[in-house]
């Protein structure tokens, strides 16, 4: 209630505010809205009463309970007044803050400068401070976040003004937001900066002298499926923070070293400063060396090990994109090497890659252009070798600009881009395409054709329909196609998978031929029962008997044809450069034989004239 004998004036100003700061709705009130309320109080009454002192009997008891601290300041910006609110916030009584400038409360260099800053500008230029976040010093703690904001009151003289600081509590908040902050730009598992940090760090490594190197280390734990799988994923988990530790241990201080966690079990590190290629080399390989020492959980001596792909190279040279990629293919060239160690990133290698990669993109586009073509090795026998046995039939890429390309310059190009299968359904269909057109032209004297399938397609569930579907569509018995596999195919992760469609495919007639190099290799086929009914001697055994007939090479290759003849299995050979090497191979026992004795190679119109030659 405003006091009996109040002006007119001030009791419509009591009664306006009373009902203002009484309708807060049951909430506390922001420190905005407060601030100025509070202002608003103090200036209506100053406008409002010739008589200051009732006003600033309110004002006083207004501000006295006011939750937000507040100091009212001379004209230089020596505390005169601070409420009970602000003593509390900044852990003393408020009587030790008079006579303290403003500026002296801030608790660093930095906010005490930002303090006199803001209190230039008000009394200069009348430009109150917007809310600013700083560290006020605090009697007990040392320091508080404070969100802080300077004004001015009217003086009593006509023109005059006087500061006031209000501040605010916002420890809370501020630590709050440093920890959300924090999980933001770190890993929760190691504690580790994550990708988004790390990419940060490195563009503030890549903005600065260009004078200096920069290093980038990709690393990969191996075969970490093994043991998140086999232990738990809570074992996995604990052997991801000791792989962080190790590599904070060796790489953290050293030449502003940071390390990140990119991913599941992908690690990066990032070197700036002075140093060679080797000296960072020497540091990955303390790395990779600690890692393999066990570490001790539940009764499990679990060590790891690591590839690591690194790049060293100025500053200025590249951004950060270019940096990220050469480390991605230094990774990726430790692990087709072998894992367990490091690559060195190489320019000259990464260009030719390049090209290679190139080659492997447009695979799918050169074989819809029709720029792919068989090419044949003949197959002869031995005991007549004007007679063909078979014929192998193979890819060429008959480039538009590299030229001639074989087999082995882009099959594992495009094994990498999936375009294996399209390639050897193509293989298949052309192939049993010109045996149709040679048994049409030379009756019985055509030969069998011989196809090595790649693996995705000897997988594949389909193989079986599809070799039906073209023997069919060309009018062509099963026993005209010969299908060659290795050891490597029946033993591999899917060998059982290319044994059941071969099994299949033996049943309806075709020919399944085992290409081995020695007795092991043989010794497979009972085994496995495998469904084999010719096998073709390749490498060291084949070679032994090119310049001559060593004992024990001899002795080797009868023991092979005579377990092949107890096996009820025809032998030939591949790879034989020469006619007297032919005649030893024959004189043991072998039947047919390819090599360049009879023609390195032949193409469609080649093989044709070869055929009718050899059919007369």
């Amino acid at each position: 209630m405003p006091e009996p004998g109040a002006a007119p004036g001030l009791v419509d100003v009591a009664r306006r505010w009373a009902a203002t700061l009484a309708d807060t709705k049951g909430v506390s009130l922001p420190q905005e809205q407060l601030e100025q309320l509070l202002l608003g109080v103090a200036k209506d009454a100053v406008r409002t009463e010739p008589d200051h002192k009732p006003a600033l009997l309110r004002f006083s008891k207004l501000y006295s309970a006011s939750p937000v601290g507040i100091a009212l300041a001379d004209s230089e910006g020596r505390i005169v007044e601070a409420n009970t609110a602000l003593g509390k916030l900044l852990g003393c009584r408020p009587s030790t803050l008079r006579g303290r400038t403003i500026p002296e409360l801030g608790s660093t260099g930095h906010d005490v400068t930002r303090l006199r800053n803001g209190l230039s500008q008000l009394m200069t230029l009348g430009q109150p401070t917007q809310q600013e976040r700083m560290l006020l010093d605090h009697g007990e703690e040392g320091a508080l976040w404070v969100d802080v904001t300077l004004t001015d009151l009217p003086g009593d003289r006509p023109g005059s003004a006087y500061p006031v600081l209000m501040v605010a509590d916002a420890n809370e908040i501020h630590l709050l937001q440093e920890q959300l902050l924090h999980q933001n730009v770190h890993d929760p598992l190691t504690g580790l900066p994550n990708a988004t940090a790390f990419g940060n760090a490195l563009e503030a490594a890549l903005a600065g002298d260009g004078g200096e190197q920069i290093a980038l280390v990709y690393l990969d734990v191996d075969g970490f499926k093994v043991i998140n799988d086999g232990l738990g994923a809570g074992v996995g988990d604990q052997v991801l923070r000791g792989v962080a530790t190790k590599l904070k241990s060796v790489f953290a201080g050293r030449h502003d070293g940071s390390v990140a966690r990119l991913s599941g079990d992908g690690f990066a590190v990032l070197l700036r400063g002075e140093f060679t290629p080797p000296q960072v080399i020497a540091l990955v390989e303390q790395a990779l060396e600690e890692l393999v020492e066990p570490i001790y959980l539940g009764g499990h001596g679990i060590g790891v090990s690591a590839s690591a792909g690194i790049v060293v190279r100025p500053v200025a040279d590249g951004g950060p994109e270019d940096l990220l990629r050469a480390a991605e293919i230094a990774l990726h060239r430790a692990k087709e090497a072998g894992k367990a160690q490091w690559m060195l990133f190489d320019p000259e290698l990464d260009a030719r890659d390049r090209g290679r990669y190139q080659l492997g993109a447009v695979i799918a586009g050169a074989l819809e252009n029709g720029e792919f073509s068989l090419i044949y090795q003949p197959t002869v026998k031995l005991a007549n070798p004007d007679q063909l046995a078979a014929v192998n039939a193979g890819l060429r890429w008959n480039h538009p600009e590299r030229g001639e390309l074989d087999s082995d310059e882009f099959y594992p190009l495009a094994q990498t881009t999936g375009m294996t299968i399209p390639l050897g359904r193509w293989l298949l269909a052309e192939s049993l395409a010109a045996t149709a057109r040679w048994r049409n032209r030379f009756g019985e004297a055509a030969p069998d054709v011989c196809v090595r399938l790649p693996n995705r397609l000897a997988i594949d569930p389909d193989l079986v329909l599809l070799i039906k579907e073209q023997l069919d569509r060309h009018n062509l018995p099963a026993q005209a196609l010969r299908l060659c596999t290795d050891r490597e195919s029946v033993l591999g992760p899917r060998g059982s998978e290319v044994l059941d469609s071969f099994a299949v495919l033996a049943d309806l007639g075709a020919q399944m031929v085992l290409t081995i190099s020695g007795s092991a290799d043989l010794e497979l086929i009972p085994r496995h029962r495998l469904p084999v009914r010719h096998v073709v001697l390749s490498g060291a055994v084949v070679d032994a008997l090119a310049d001559g007939e060593n004992e024990s090479d001899v002795r080797h290759l009868c023991q092979l044809v005579a377990r092949a003849k107890e096996l009820k299995l025809r032998i030939g050979a591949e790879g034989v450069r020469g006619h007297e090497q032919a005649e030893r191979l024959r004189r043991h026992g072998v039947l047919a034989a390819r090599g360049s004795f009879v023609a390195d190679s032949a193409t469609g119109d080649e093989v044709d004239e070869l055929i009718e030659r050899h059919a007369h």
